[in-house]
């Protein structure tokens, strides 16, 4: 018979799973009630579909803002009657410098939009009311900065500030862990994180103030149990150091959300996001203390795995696509967005961005599965799936605890002691071992290989662009009133030295013209800089 197979986790599969596999722990329960294994909603996709939203930034803000209005013509976001839009900077804009900083040579524009100014922001929502659709940005270091220049430009535009909705990622955690764009020292980070909460609960009280990610963990290489243990156990220690803080967990825990990655194994996809929805309730009412059932509810958007799209017979990735945006779907979703097929080769061209909207589309309204809610519900290998899935990550989560003697703060301990870092790195190794060794099947790549190819276009970003952007930056400084634009950092560098909300102080800087790099670099002069730990 061969060795029995198992998940991408390590978790053994079974030929057939009966009623005497589920234990007496298993907790179905009904959608929309805690712990909420089915859903958050009663109805889920009867009442509104996930939002669809595609995740799009081309080099500079006027190709940028062509891709959004194209993706919202084809139908982004439908299912919620709002547009959903989703952004991706540039490297410079993650991580703090301006297009003509010297270590931005090269850069601009290259992996998402390049954004300095609050021109520049105007230029990419043009046209765009920013109080009727929802927008994402995937931004952490800098994400109050980038949060101040959307209400800034919504308030130019005459949009109800109160009624602006969308997300900024602001998750810094994992950045230390996997992704590597952070600026300031841990502390300090989680000041700005902190600071966004408690000023967007009184002046943007629709927007989600964190997406808790789980995803760029899982594209550096971990297994679906990990993504769930280190993604909760992130969100533990945002909200301790909210609690910390002063605020009052009710206060923020409502717009807390989540981010998560949609691999291959699609039933262990599905249980991963049931199981997750199930911990973090009982996180929140039962060690955190929360009592309005918002606060228990695990919202999440997804996106499918990037990791797993190939160069080599690219049109199979809309295969992988597939299957990983019906995993999400089954698990219960609240929004989506589907990679290009292309996305292993360049940018996705306007070809492969509506391929990818269009699979969503067709799950929505062909597929039927958005007509019952939580259709796997019951099933004996889904629910087994679940509650191991669940063991497993609690485990690590009593691991983490251990690292702070307190018991707060077990998380950034290990972060700091390279131990996340290392289980992840550990789980990249294994898998690519399998794969290298034929255990672990890639289509295309190790298996099914085929010659020659045909070849497919790519997107390509404009050789010029960045000349364009920095003098675009470079008469913009030249126009702004000095004074004006002094008194705006110095306001930044006060309220960072004196411990007062950074939120108010940094919307008065981008409204008074500064770049995202000065006001970066003002909190780079207090806070300093992070340097990272060496993990072998």
């Amino acid at each position: 018979m061969g060795e029995t197979p198992k998940t991408s986790s390590g978790i053994p599969v079974e030929v057939v799973y009966r009623a005497e596999d589920l234990d007496a722990a298993t907790l179905v329960g009904e959608p929309g009630e805690y712990p909420f294994t089915r859903g958050i909603q009663p109805t889920m996709y009867r009442g509104r579909l996930w939002t669809m939203r595609q995740y799009a930034g081309m080099g500079d803000a006027e190709e940028s803002n062509r891709r959004y209005k194209f993706l919202l013509a084809q139908g982004a976001g439908a299912g919620k009657g709002k547009g959903g839009l989703s952004v991706a900077f540039d490297l410079p804009t993650q991580i703090g410098y301006d297009s003509d900083a010297p270590l931005a040579l090269g850069e601009v524009g290259r992996v998402g939009v390049a954004i300095d100014s609050i021109e520049d922001m105007e230029r990419l929502f043009s046209g765009i009311a920013l109080d009727t659709i929802s927008t994402s940005m995937t931004i952490n270091a800098t994400a109050s900065i980038l949060l101040a220049l959307y209400v800034a430009v919504a308030k130019r535009t005459g949009a109800e500030v109160k009624r602006l909705s969308g997300t900024i990622q602001n998750d810094i955690l994992k950045e230390y862990i996997a992704r590597g764009t952070y600026i300031y020292p841990v502390p300090q980070a989680m000041r700005l994180v902190t600071d966004v909460f408690a000023w967007a609960a009184v002046e943007v009280p629709e927007w989600n103030t964190i997406s808790i990610s789980g995803y760029h963990m899982r594209e550096a290489g971990c297994t679906a149990v990990q993504e769930v243990a280190f993604t909760l156990a992130n969100g533990m220690a945002y909200v301790q150091a909210a609690v910390d803080a002063g605020l009052q967990v009710d206060a923020f825990a409502p717009r807390l959300s989540f981010f998560f990655n949609a691999h291959n194994n699609l039933l262990e996809e599905v249980a991963k996001f049931r199981a997750a929805r199930r911990m973090w309730a009982r996180i929140m009412r039962e060690h955190f203390g929360a009592k309005n059932p918002k606060s228990w509810m695990l919202r999440f958007h997804t996106q499918t795995a990037g990791s797993t799209l190939t160069a080599q017979q690219p049109e199979n990735n809309i295969a992988r696509t597939t299957l990983q945006a019906l995993a999400a779907v089954l698990g219960g979703t609240q929004s989506l967005h589907t990679n290009g097929f292309d996305e292993a080769l360049s940018l996705p061209t306007e070809n492969a961005a509506r391929i990818a909207l269009r699979t969503q589309q067709v799950l929505a309204h062909e597929s039927g599965v958005a007509q019952t809610v939580d259709p796997l519900a019951g099933s004996y290998y889904v629910e087994t799936l679940t509650n191991e899935i669940e063991r497993r990550a609690e485990a690590y989560l009593q691991t983490i605890a251990g690292f702070d003697k307190v018991g707060r703060y077990g998380m950034l301990r290990a972060i700091e002691q390279g131990y996340v870092q290392r289980e992840i790195q550990n789980a990249a190794y294994q898998y690519q071992r399998e794969v290298e060794s034929g255990e672990a099947i890639v289509v295309g790549v190790n298996a099914f290989v085929s010659e020659g190819d045909a070849a497919v276009p790519i997107q390509r970003i404009d050789s010029q662009l960045e000349g364009r952007q920095v003098e675009r930056l470079r008469a913009m400084r030249a126009r702004r009133d000095t004074g004006v634009w002094k008194a705006g950092l110095r306001g930044v560098e006060d309220a960072a030295r004196d411990g007062e909300n950074l939120m108010p102080r940094i919307l008065e800087a981008v409204e008074s013209y500064a770049t995202v790099g000065e006001i970066a670099d003002v909190l780079r002069h207090v806070f300093g800089e992070y340097r990272e730990t060496v993990v072998i």
